[in-house]
């Protein structure tokens, strides 16, 4: 037995075939609910590999998941990893000529894909000449003609044709897992994971609070000697890697996970009041500040207490909005975890961080500090950028050239060179100041947007903030600032905006510009969307 993902799974299946697993609650239109036991999903999983396979997609090639939440998208997953198919997430936002670069780019082959994008999948088929094999999950949306026109088997018929049984070829730790980014600074790019990697960096190596594993064998080992009891809530996407990696780390512990297809906040509390969740993961502010909400009104006295953590990737948690949260659910543990599709986990936010000292994050001893030049560790104080060596990615699919910025050789080791710019402390501490794609240069002065962010945030009368450079024939560039007012909140002026931040923030890092949208564009996981909020603020100061 190897580090393989589905290899591992089936051990932790073996041990607790009949414990719940899997639970999908509010299948839409029908507001029922799904309960898989370890043993349902696992032949549930088995018959849609079978499925893949009777259809003649080989071992390495992809299959796009271009899904909501639900049981079919993990379903999916596990199936692809059981034939060694390599999995591909697709962002459900997509447009006509981003799904093509998509398709295109992973070199898809076969697509599972809800029906209600019917229309899209349908105009980019044309242009993405490897792709197929189509499976479509769910109904509506579209109309019979476009979906017979797609000639897409229906999830229910591949599944009910697929032999439940394994009797699959032996799979190594050598198999790839792919993760497409955001593309929220560029287009997106896939992540090339080794499973025996993305197993460790990803998942903590079955224990991301304890010890890892020191032999696959040991995973389920583990899990036979526990009990049940915990249940993980990924609240975000499973499209964006962070919530899937989620889902696996709950089936790692032999745990329950639970799903709903799209947030929704006062779902989500009903959710954890009957679940009894303990454990949910979010993004930041946009996802936390609504379930405030919610609990401050239409769900005030939700039942909170089987909750010990809530925590968030891919956008951190603000001081002032954690402080809320915390009066209202004094119990839970909030951590602010950082890490990236690059390379999984590098370290939780320090109980101090904060506006005033920063987003500071004691690190794994494989993360440091580097000059992006030399590949040297930093002086302590100085600017470098986070990297990190042991279990990292193969590189960049279909991009050579991206690969060789991104990733490099030092002492034997294979590292990856991430995009945020950082200082580190005597103590090893590492200050996150932002992506190195989002620095504001203002008259000579770097400025990083999340730290003004956070001073925006605290004011009580805004809701959410972005923060962007705009040109500047002075400065080169200023600071302005794209803020979401809280209902029922009186417009502020740029000056008492200004005023407010002058209490947290240096002089050249005070927003020089304010703009006051109606809301705040994310993506679906809470994640920001700069080039929007860019846009924005060039458009009104021009």
């Amino acid at each position: 037995m190897e580090y393989n993902l589905a290899d591992l799974f089936e051990s932790v299946v073996d041990v607790v075939p009949d414990r719940e697993a899997l639970v999908y609650i509010d299948i839409p239109g029908t507001g029922a609910e799904r309960r898989l036991t370890y043993a349902e999903l696992d032949a549930a999983a088995n018959r849609i590999a079978h499925h893949l396979i009777d259809s003649g997609i080989r071992p390495g090639e992809h299959v796009g998941l271009h899904l909501y939440n639900g049981i079919e998208y993990l379903q999916a997953a596990i199936g692809c990893l059981k034939a060694r198919i390599v999995p591909v997430n697709v962002n459900y936002r997509y447009v006509e000529d981003e799904l093509v670069y998509l398709y295109r780019d992973a070199d898809l082959v076969g697509l599972v894909f809800e029906t209600e994008f019917t229309d899209r999948v349908a105009a980019a088929l044309p242009l993405s000449e490897k792709l197929r094999h189509l499976i479509r999950v769910g109904a509506g949306g579209s109309g019979p003609d476009a979906v017979n026109a797609l000639d897409a088997v229906d999830f229910a018929e591949a599944e009910a044709g697929g032999s439940p049984e394994r009797g699959f070829p032996k799979r190594s730790g050598d198999d790839q897992f792919i993760i497409y980014t955001g593309g929220t600074t560029g287009m997106p790019k896939g992540v090339m994971w080794r499973q025996e990697d993305l197993f460790f960096s990803g998942m903590g190596g079955g224990a991301p609070t304890g010890e890892p594993v020191k032999k696959p064998e040991e995973l389920a080992e583990r899990v036979a000697a526990g009990g049940a009891g915990i249940t993980f809530f990924p609240t975000p996407p499973l499209m964006h890697g962070t919530s899937t990696l989620t889902a696996f780390i709950g089936f790692n512990f032999g745990q329950r996970v639970v799903l709903h297809r799209k947030f929704s906040p006062e779902d989500v509390l009903r959710t954890i009041e009957r679940e009894k969740v303990s454990s949910m993961s979010l993004v930041g502010d946009a996802m936390l500040r609504p379930l405030i909400d919610a609990l401050e009104g239409p769900m005030k006295g939700t039942d909170t207490s089987s909750m010990f953590t809530v925590s968030s990737s891919g956008a951190i948690m603000s001081d002032t909005v954690r402080r809320q949260f915390q009066a209202l659910v004094p119990n839970v543990m909030l951590l602010n975890n950082f890490g990236s599709s690059e390379s999984g986990f590098n370290g939780t936010a320090t109980e101090d961080s904060g506006p005033d000292r920063g987003f500071r994050v004691r690190v794994n001893s494989r993360t440091q500090v580097v000059d992006p030049a030399t590949h040297e560790p930093v002086a302590v104080g100085e600017v470098g950028r986070v990297a990190q060596c042991g279990h990292v990615p193969l590189g960049y699919y279909n991009d050579p050239r991206k690969t060789a910025e991104t990733f490099f050789e030092k002492d034997g080791e294979r590292w990856v060179l991430l995009g945020d710019m950082a200082t580190v402390d005597e103590e090893g501490v590492v200050t996150v100041l932002s992506r190195g794609s989002q620095c504001i240069n203002t008259g000579g002065e770097k400025v990083y947007p999340e730290e003004v962010e956070q001073a925006l945030k605290s004011h009580p009368d805004v809701y959410d903030a972005l923060v962007a450079g705009v040109p500047d024939a002075k400065w080169g560039h200023h600071v302005a600032a794209v803020v979401q007012l809280r209902e029922g909140a009186v417009r502020p002026s740029l000056d008492d905006i200004q005023t407010h931040c002058r209490t947290q923030l240096a002089g050249y890092k005070i927003p020089r510009q304010l703009v006051i949208e109606e809301s705040i564009r994310r993506s679906p996981s809470g994640k920001a969307d700069y080039r929007w909020a860019r846009e924005v603020a060039v458009r009104a100061d021009g």
